[in-house]
């Protein structure tokens, strides 16, 4: 079973020479968690300078999908690249991109014909579907969520509703997008219960929203993501989005399922939203799409991607390189990877469980697939946010050689690569055990 192998102090002499190098030449915008070097990536594994070696469970924020420089990948990225780098879908044709669009629409949910639109991230693929939703309908109102992050370039963070150290100094954002209370159980907005509360922030939007100040024929789209990811790994009932998309198709409004962190195989299914069994207008994609290439999409159907030439593109976004890297990754997912994500991720939460027996401040334990998260409380009764204890345990985590980040308030999530193991998912929760132990 291999382990985590840590030789030096952390940070490294050769990682903490970086760093400070580092420190004088980058922006101090990024949010660095601990100081993690990485030099070489294999696998599940991540090396920095000093020699030590990591395992990795944040997967470069749930990117690197086929884990890092999966031989399938590297191969298909160095095959394209002694070919051609570079010339730009927006003004040209290659078969990459070509190819790569035919797969995701046949992999898509969509019962009818559908188009992809290519750009380099989750952000620019946001701006995207804010913008066609905007061309599609002629409307000026759209919807997002509290805890939803749709992105930072102004569109996508105008329908952001994470954190607000991400908006301050940057007003006037967009206008006239309005945000909802998103179906959090653990930690209700109206303090009800499912499904006694019968989808009551469902019932708020129809019935207090849309007949106060927000005029339900004026609202050109629903941004939702189908599990929140920086908001909390948040798992909505299936009645959820059910129920929201029926609101929408009453009012011909766009559904647009943001899967930029849960698409590609990481919930166990190619889209989150086949969970729920609902069929959005607009999906977004991004992180996991190409193993780590920088590459994002957009997938409506024909008639609602039905704008101009000119009326958006992308210099970078569809690079050759990037389209031959997701179609290997879509590849493996397809054959073993979004089964093992489904399995390994029953068996991560059921260790997450049995761990949530004995450490009184592990207060939700949720997830699908490898979405999975746990969420600290200072009590259970109170559910009142332990972030505190849960940056300690992410920090103690890193000096173990674990790799985690957090999310939400008080939240760890769980989004190793999908070729993870059985052992691995072991290692994992015998590290969290020792860590928890020693705080009890």
């Amino acid at each position: 079973m291999r382990k985590p192998k840590i030789k030096t102090e952390l940070p490294g002499p050769k990682a903490a020479q970086l760093i400070n190098y580092d420190g004088l030449y980058v922006s101090p915008s990024y949010t660095r968690g601990y100081p993690l070097v990485a030099e070489s990536g294999k696998g599940m594994w991540i090396t920095d300078p000093d020699g030590n070696v990591f395992m990795d469970f944040a997967a470069g924020i749930a990117v690197c999908s086929t884990g890092h420089c999966h031989p399938k990948v590297v191969k298909a990225i160095r095959r394209q690249a002694s070919k051609l780098i570079h010339m730009s879908g927006t003004d040209f044709y290659y078969s990459a991109q070509s190819a790569l669009a035919a797969k995701l629409v046949a992999v898509s949910p969509f019962s009818r014909p559908a188009k992809v639109y290519f750009s380099n991230s989750g952000a620019e693929a946001v701006e995207a579907a804010f913008k066609l939703a905007r061309w599609r309908t002629k409307r000026p109102i759209n919807i997002a969520f509290y805890g939803a992050f749709h992105g930072r370039t102004m569109g996508a963070l105008s329908l952001t509703g994470s954190k607000e150290i991400q908006k301050r100094h940057y007003y006037p954002l967009v206008p006239h997008v309005i945000h909802a209370p998103y179906a959090d159980c653990y930690r209700c907005h109206y303090n009800m219960k499912y499904p006694e509360c019968d989808m009551e922030c469902i019932r708020w939007i129809a019935d207090e929203l849309f007949h106060t100040i927000v005029p339900p024929e004026q609202v050109a789209s629903i941004f939702v993501e189908p599990i929140q990811g920086e908001g909390g790994y948040i798992v909505p009932p299936v009645e959820f989005h059910k129920r929201l998309r029926e609101l929408t198709q009453k009012y011909g409004i766009l559904y647009v399922a943001d899967e930029v962190q849960s698409g590609m195989g990481r919930t166990g299914e190619m889209f989150a939203m086949e969970i729920f069994d609902v069929e959005p207008d607009i999906i977004t994609l991004a992180k996991g799409i190409a193993s780590g290439m920088p590459l994002g999409a957009v997938i409506a159907p024909i008639d609602i991607m039905s704008w101009p030439p000119g009326s958006h593109a992308s210099t970078f976004g569809g690079n050759p390189i990037a389209c031959e890297a997701s179609l290997a990754t879509i590849d493996l997912l397809e054959n073993g990877l979004i089964e093992n994500a489904h399995c390994r991720g029953l068996q991560l939460r059921q260790g997450l469980i049995k761990l949530q027996d004995t450490c009184e401040w592990i207060g939700d334990v949720r997830g699908e697939g490898l979405m999975t998260a746990i969420e600290f409380v200072e009590g259970r009764e109170s559910k009142k946010p332990f972030p505190e204890f849960r940056d300690k345990v992410v920090d103690d985590a890193f000096y173990e050689g674990l790799l985690l980040l957090g999310c939400g308030k008080s939240s760890i999530r769980f989004s190793p690569p999908l070729i993870v193991s059985k052992n691995d998912i072991d290692v994992c929760l015998n590290i969290l055990d020792e860590i928890l132990n020693a705080k009890n």
